[in-house]
């Protein structure tokens, strides 16, 4: 599998390269070059499995398991969604008239980012490892972000993170979440303005190649292809929720902030497209 900016200047980047960055050079957002497809077997034959089987299976479409042995997968996947309260990860709760909720809080910091980032934590740690190599992550965040990436890669130690948070624009809990987590490689910043306003000073950096390998920049904000891919299986679990005999159509409404929900939502669909 490889991966290429949605602007179409860069091209045939691996999974590493794409887990390691932010925006493509060019500005964009990297994407697979393709979209995998899966048979009504294949579909068939998840239904049963839970949340973490799930996820292992939707990176394995995405990342070949020479870049990742499925071993290592299986263990960073486990550890990741290790601190999760509910037993399920990731559950449903039935409401009157046909109204179904999909709880995505059960993490750390009760936001759903907790379950993308906490799998890119892990991913990242088993690469870094590998490179014995540092990285310096800036987030810019409204909120649930900046928590989830900072409870995640708290105490890594070939990572930095630098957190923006938008002064008194974000939640009495969040902030505290943010600035309450006390560890060496964690840097957390009042910025005035909204997180829009201070992400028109970061993208920069990203897009100066120079400087952002000089620096080892990289973002877990829903720029990386990662937190994609990972939350891909929300809506499959949803779905086998609803419609395990999988011939049934379910209507899912999606709250979306930056269009992260919505961009895995049909990466869902099209891989529902049968082979």
């Amino acid at each position: 599998m490889k991966y290429a900016s949605c602007r179409g200047s860069v091209r045939d980047q691996t999974f590493e390269d794409v887990l390691f960055s932010g925006y493509a050079s060019d500005g964009g957002m990297f994407v697979p070059e393709s979209i995998p497809q899966l048979s009504r077997e294949a579909i068939e034959s998840w239904s049963k499995l839970p949340y973490k089987e799930i996820v292992k299976n939707i990176i394995s479409l995405f990342v070949s398991e020479e870049e990742l042995p499925k071993d290592h997968l299986n263990g960073l996947v486990e550890k990741a969604l290790s601190r999760f309260e509910h037993p399920q990860i990731v559950s449903v709760a039935a409401l009157k008239d046909g109204l179904n909720i999909l709880e995505l809080f059960h993490g750390v910091t009760a936001a759903f980012k907790d379950l993308g980032i906490s799998v890119l934590a892990q991913l990242l740690e088993h690469y870094l490892n590998k490179r014995q190599q540092h990285v310096t992550i800036v987030v810019v965040t409204s909120g649930d972000t900046g928590s989830a990436a900072l409870e995640a890669m708290r105490g890594l130690k070939w990572v930095d993170i630098i957190c923006c948070l938008p002064r008194g624009r974000t939640s009495r809990i969040q902030e505290l979440q943010m600035t309450t987590v006390i560890e060496d490689n964690v840097h957390v910043y009042r910025v005035d303005g909204t997180s829009d306003d201070i992400d028109k000073h970061v993208r920069p950096l990203f897009t100066d190649k120079e400087f952002a390998q000089t620096h080892r920049l990289m973002s877990v904000n829903s720029v990386n292809w990662v937190r994609i891919m990972v939350q891909i299986a929300h809506y499959f679990h949803a779905y086998y929720q609803m419609c395990g005999d999988c011939n049934d159509e379910v209507n899912i409404i999606v709250p979306t902030g930056g269009c992260g929900n919505i961009t895995e939502s049909i990466q869902f669909s099209t891989d529902f497209l049968l082979s």
